[in-house]
């Protein structure tokens, strides 16, 4: 087989390759916006400073929904269907008890998702609003997933939902046992509201090319879940609190991150595709991982943070992304590690579902072109002679 490289392509004929479609301008979309540069996060016309300090992640779901901000009785009005729809079907109850202890969160989440489907009166359908009201049953039911299936692998009972409550508080409660209190709803409340839209990220695409065959929402939000729990993208932040806790507690952290340099090795929550800058939902992260070290007497775990930040920003000139300090935000709150890219699906399936949205409103089926590369009109070589 003869490889060719795009060194050779005549960019000319084929203006537009690039590995990984870094670059290319697939959509127009009004649901978030990014400046890689000045690390701003936009989520329709919003900056998520001004989100993470004074909104709930209910209305920022109504948000990327709707392309505006709802007023009381629109917030009252989705909090009550929201809390209605967060049961679930006893099948997947079922599902969650009974699949294996040790299977990883992620695909438990991403089949769990699928089987809402089976049970969704509405699955068929493709108008607008129905689509929309399966966007809220995904995303009232996805808490209750993820937390039913932690209590079924530690052999405790499922909690059913409460029927009153954030997202954020109902979640804590189902996963823990217990009522949280402001400080622990608030702070989740923060991180569903940071990781719910990112642009057209690599499960956001996966969304939205499964929409443009006009298959229905709940596929488009399990491939998205296939494609999150990948490392390079939402799985990184379980690769950095594992590479945390592999740590003794008087490691020199400097020095080993310096030999993992060294070597090659990659240094999980670093880095980003588009931010130039701190990723700006960092900036947040860090701010609450520091106040929960201090409660949870984990500070070693944000100092060792903070010096391999300060390593990273010297060694290699790059800041922290998302995953970096969610990780130790999650596990100061009591979070096993395998569930955090859970908790960030709970998030994103608004954002999923908002392009879905957007997508079958002004929809073409997403086909680019490949450019082959083999060879052509290779003589037959009977199998004898192979």
């Amino acid at each position: 087989m003869t490889t060719k490289s795009l060194d050779n392509i005549d960019t000319e004929k084929y203006p537009h390759i690039n590995r990984g479609l870094e670059g290319i301008v697939a959509f127009t979309s009004t649901k978030s916006a990014i400046n890689g540069e000045e690390g701003e996060l936009i989520y329709a016309g919003y900056n998520i400073d001004t989100l993470a300090e004074n909104a709930t992640f209910e209305e920022v779901a109504f948000l990327l929904w709707n392309d505006r901000l709802p007023n009381r009785d629109e917030l009252e009005e989705l909090n009550k269907k929201l809390t209605a729809e967060r049961h679930l079907p006893q099948p997947v109850i079922d599902y969650l008890k009974n699949t294996n202890n040790e299977a990883e969160p992620m695909s438990v989440l991403r089949t769990a998702v699928s089987m809402l489907a089976d049970f969704d009166d509405e699955v068929l359908s493709s108008d607008p609003e129905a689509n929309r009201r399966k966007a809220i049953r995904m995303t009232a039911k996805m808490p209750a997933i993820v937390a039913g299936f932690q209590r079924a692998r530690e052999g405790k009972e499922i909690l059913a939902p409460l029927k009153e409550g954030s997202t954020a508080y109902d979640f804590l409660y189902m996963l823990n046992g217990e009522r949280p209190g402001d400080n622990a709803e608030k702070v989740m409340d923060i991180c569903l509201i940071i990781h719910a839209e990112h642009g057209m990220n690599a499960s956001t695409f996966v969304a939205r090319a499964i929409c443009s065959t006009e298959s229905d929402i709940h596929s488009a939000v399990t491939g998205a879940c296939g494609s999150l729990k990948g490392p390079l993208h939402g799985g990184a932040n379980t690769a950095v609190m594992n590479m945390l806790l592999n740590l003794d507690k008087d490691a020199d952290v400097e020095s080993f991150i310096k030999e993992r340099l060294a070597e090659r090795k990659k240094v999980m929550g670093f880095g980003h595709r588009v931010y130039r800058t701190i990723d700006p939902r960092a900036k947040h992260l860090q701010k609450m991982s520091k106040e929960l070290a201090q409660e949870t007497d984990t500070m070693y775990l944000y100092n060792w943070s903070e010096k391999i930040q300060e390593v990273m920003k010297q060694e290699k000139g790059i800041d922290p992304n998302v995953d970096f300090f969610s990780a130790t935000v999650y596990y100061s709150m009591g979070i096993q590690p395998d569930l955090f890219t859970c908790i960030f699906a709970m998030s994103r399936v608004t954002g999923w579902t908002a392009h879905f949205l957007e997508q079958a409103d002004n929809n073409r089926l997403i086909r680019p072109r490949q450019l082959y590369m083999g060879d052509r009109n290779l003589p037959w070589t009977p199998i004898e002679e192979r």
